[in-house]
């Protein structure tokens, strides 16, 4: 027995736009990926095949001296431990205060609400300035301590906004009224019921908070001068800096063991570009299903 199937044929039109669209998206990926295949193959090639720019689609030069160094430098692997340390414990005090502060305010009984939120949202557009917030660090007593890059700039009103409506549109307040039957106080609703029915918008907020401390560089910057706390894109930016500062170099005796120092540079800084963006690649796949059905929900009203 023959089976027969039915489909409707596209017409030219159709053909021509799918044509069109599936160019533009492989252009697309073609431009968004060969950035990071350019950062692997020139991590394994020579200084000498990259500043000629004979590096294009495969490595010239064999070479792995760079993840040598970056693998006995001890400065580089506390930078990596600093990050880690500063990405975890910022992420999961941001993660909790964000979503306890847009739980708060997405409840209709919370008295004074609308104010606050007009406040927080004031926030996004207007601050006191890096002066003013440097002399408030300064007299907490923050500065040159792992406090300061785990605390400062943890909480993001715009990421408590994605949250509250979030809880606005997912919790009805009929679970509420069951659980205040049931004699379940405020805390416990929130522990008990509403972080394990949240786990999409908790792993949206904590991706987010964790990409931002992990690419976070500048407050280390400014707050922090002891080097034993610095993160690694700190570290990173001080072998981009190392790579440029022949530029200020007039003695002629200096110049020939500068240039030395440029192109070991030069490697370096691919593989630690590499290596700092080796935990994100990893764990975005297994956060993605979350990520995008956190983002998506509350979009479309039925």
């Amino acid at each position: 027995m023959t089976q027969t199937r039915s489909h409707i044929r596209d017409n030219t039109g159709d053909r021509i736009f799918s044509a069109v669209t599936t160019t533009i998206t492989v252009l697309a990926l073609i431009m968004a990926l060969y950035p990071l295949y350019f950062i692997v193959i020139a991590s394994f090639s020579s200084p000498e095949a990259i500043s000629m720019g004979k590096v294009i689609l495969l490595p010239s030069g064999f070479n792995t001296a760079a993840y040598r160094f970056v693998l006995t430098e001890p400065k580089i692997w506390n930078g990596y431990k600093n990050t880690i340390l500063y990405t975890f414990v910022g992420t999961v005090f941001g993660t909790m205060v964000t979503l306890m502060a847009a739980y708060s305010l997405s409840r209709k009984d919370f008295a004074g609400r609308k104010v606050i939120n007009m406040l927080l949202i004031f926030t996004m557009f207007f601050s006191g300035g890096l002066i003013p917030t440097y002399i408030v660090v300064s007299n907490l007593r923050l500065t040159n301590t792992p406090f300061v890059l785990m605390i400062l700039g943890s909480v993001s009103v715009y990421n408590m906004i994605i949250a509250r409506t979030f809880f606005q549109n997912s919790l009805p307040d009929e679970l509420l009224d069951a659980a205040q039957i049931d004699g379940c106080g405020n805390a416990r609703f929130f522990f008990a019921i509403v972080l394990p029915l949240s786990k999409a918008i908790i792993a949206v907020i904590a991706l987010y908070y964790a990409v931002a401390h992990w690419n976070s560089y500048f407050n280390a910057m400014i707050y922090v001068s002891d080097q034993r706390l610095y993160p690694l894109q700190l570290i990173l930016r001080e072998i981009l800096v190392l790579g440029q500062s022949l530029t200020n170099i007039t003695d002629p005796s200096e110049v020939e063991a500068l240039v030395e120092r440029q192109k070991v540079a030069q490697i370096i800084k691919y593989v630690v570009i590499i290596i700092s963006s080796l935990p994100v690649i990893c764990v975005y796949p297994f956060l993605q299903k979350y990520f995008v059905q956190g983002v998506m929900i509350g979009s479309v009203k039925g």
